[in-house]
């Protein structure tokens, strides 16, 4: 298929990509540092990293790190919200030359097991309020070493006096017993051990991110140093001619250890010499619309979950938008009513872009100053995307088919599973998304379905596989199929059809079971009893007939 957007592309932009400019993410933090030295990289809890103290504590943790023994490729597991101890950490981590398993903070001890054994990491970096969701998978894991990060950590003198007494009168104090393995991360950031400069290459695996498997346990997608610079060179490119370099300051409400907010946010921006205003809770409206009233914000991203939050708010409408430029939505589709208010409040667009986390994740973008317009825009320099039919076979405009991609930021491939077991490319090399999709005649993007079962929950993949396995663990459940359901706020929330064993059970008991070992967003919100699942001829259950049923 002939690369017919780029006539379509923005006036400034090229079709192709050509050199990045920074071959790993060091030397792209150390060059934000350079030539941004004391302007505010992150803020978090009124306290701030400049880019200079970013690369300095950074380095210093490495140092620690390589003291305790961590090496070019060793694997760090880090469970952080958006805390000034997740970049510090994040960098620290890719000074040694290591790779990156990010783990969402939410996750039950169910969902760490497998990530820990699966991802073979020997450090992890935990916030203290989850450490007992990770503490009994220590045992079986391949964990040397569990340092122990706290909210006060990296915050400024005053802040450090404050958030103890707050948690402690919120009875949210977190008391773990030191042992040989456990280190707290405030008494290893003020060392002075020397650090040993790493080679580290563009090749080399920069982050092992997780992502759900239609086999109903998630597989990581290998992504390089060139992969998600590539990426980032991509974003940054086509937002150019609406931001200035060292001026910006980017609400970092999506967390960073979602692939979305990891290279936009934290990296993209980190590149343009932004300040990243890091909110670790956006549930708490009261808090969060404190921190966007002190901050004369430029630029947003968000999912159309978020946007419909802010957007209920009345202190949200009153806000100061003089300064604020454009919205970028992700993670799932940003519906037309949403961008229609969010217009008409802010006076700013929603600029909707497509990934995934296998392509780093950005493919697509639409043209910043366009007005919401249900396409996912304009595929990125230097991509390639195909439609095919389900013989493999290209097929012609504006039909519907499964949408390939070919790109410098696509993975090589998933962690230990060799692509001759379960192949994600075309013979050509292009990567099958598993979406359904249809391309106009000037080259724009429509997602239409999706050829997975997956359920885009608030921005977060579920797969149905997964939580149907777990569900059938309860003692009192036979079979169980989940399929997602549109919701206006959440994109889809989740359904599970159920069989009983024991005719007792209660929805109620089956949401209390799922809280227990399923994150939020997993948590089906409608339970419907049946009597027998409708399956095939093998006994695969029939997803679009539970779409019929009540």
């Amino acid at each position: 298929m002939k690369n017919k957007w780029h006539k379509e592309y923005p006036k400034h932009l090229s079709e192709n990509l050509g050199d990045i400019d920074n071959d790993t993410i060091i030397d792209l933090l150390e060059s934000s540092a350079r030539e941004y030295d004391s302007k505010l990289a992150y803020y978090s809890l009124n306290s701030s990293l400049t880019y200079k103290m970013t690369s300095l504590l950074s380095k210093r943790l490495a140092a620690y790190l390589q003291y305790l023994g961590v090496k070019k490729n060793t694997k760090i597991a880090i469970m952080l919200p958006n805390l000034l101890t997740y970049p510090i950490t994040l960098f620290g981590s890719y000074y040694c030359g290591a790779t990156v398993i990010n783990v969402n903070p939410m996750y039950k001890s169910r969902e760490i097991k497998h990530l820990l054994e699966d991802s073979e990491a020997e450090y992890i970096f935990v916030l203290d309020k989850f450490f007992n969701e990770l503490e009994p998978c220590i045992k079986n894991s391949r964990l040397k070493k569990i340092i122990i990060c706290q909210i006060s950590d990296l915050l400024n003198p005053f802040m450090k006096l404050v958030i103890p007494i707050v948690m402690f009168y919120k009875k949210q104090t977190v008391n773990i017993k030191k042992n040989k393995n456990t280190i707290y991360f405030k008494d290893i950031i003020s060392n002075n051990f020397g650090f040993e400069d790493i080679h580290v290459e563009q090749n080399d695996i920069a982050l092992l991110q997780y992502t759900g498997g239609t086999t109903g346990k998630s597989k990581a997608a290998v992504l390089t140093h060139k992969n998600l610079l590539s990426n980032v060179q991509q974003v940054s490119n086509w937002i150019e001619p609406h931001i200035k370099k060292g001026e910006e300051i980017i609400i970092t409400a999506l967390p960073l250890f979602h692939i979305f907010s990891f290279t936009v946010n934290c990296l993209t921006f980190l590149k343009i010499g932004a300040e990243n205003v890091l909110i670790a809770n956006p549930r708490d409206l009261k808090s969060f619309l404190n921190v966007l009233k002190k901050k004369k914000f430029t630029v947003m991203t968000a999912v159309n979950t978020l946007f419909n939050l802010l957007l209920t708010s009345k202190k949200f409408k009153d806000l100061d938008f003089s300064a604020f430029k454009f919205s970028v939505g992700g993670g799932m589709a940003v519906l037309s009513e949403t961008a229609k208010n969010w217009r008409t409040i802010t006076g700013t667009n929603i600029t909707q872009g497509y990934g995934l986390t296998e392509t780093s994740p950005v493919i697509s973008i639409n043209k910043i100053d366009s007005l919401y317009n249900g396409s996912i825009g304009l595929p990125v320099q230097s991509t390639s995307i195909k439609i095919i039919n389900e013989h493999g076979d290209t097929i012609n405009d504006d039909q519907p088919g499964e949408l390939c991609v070919m790109g410098p930021q696509v993975m090589s491939g998933y962690w230990k599973h060799p692509q001759d077991q379960e192949n994600p490319f075309t013979s050509d090399g292009f990567f099958k998304t598993g979406d359904i999709a249809s391309i106009s005649a000037d080259g724009y993007l429509t997602i239409v379905d999706r050829k997975k079962d997956m359920i885009i929950s608030s921005g977060y993949n579920v797969f149905p596989n997964e939580l149907e396995d777990y569900l059938t663990t309860h003692p009192d459940i036979l079979e169980a199929g989940v399929i997602g359901v549109p919701d206006k706020n959440r994109g889809e929330y989740i359904k599970a059809f159920i069989v009983k064993k024991n005719k007792s059970l209660s929805d109620n008991e089956v949401i209390t079971f799922c809280k227990e070992g399923l994150t939020e967003y997993k948590v089906p919100k409608k339970i419907i009893f049946i009597d027998d699942l409708p399956k095939t001829n093998v006994g695969k259950i029939l997803r679009r007939e539970l779409r019929n049923l009540d």
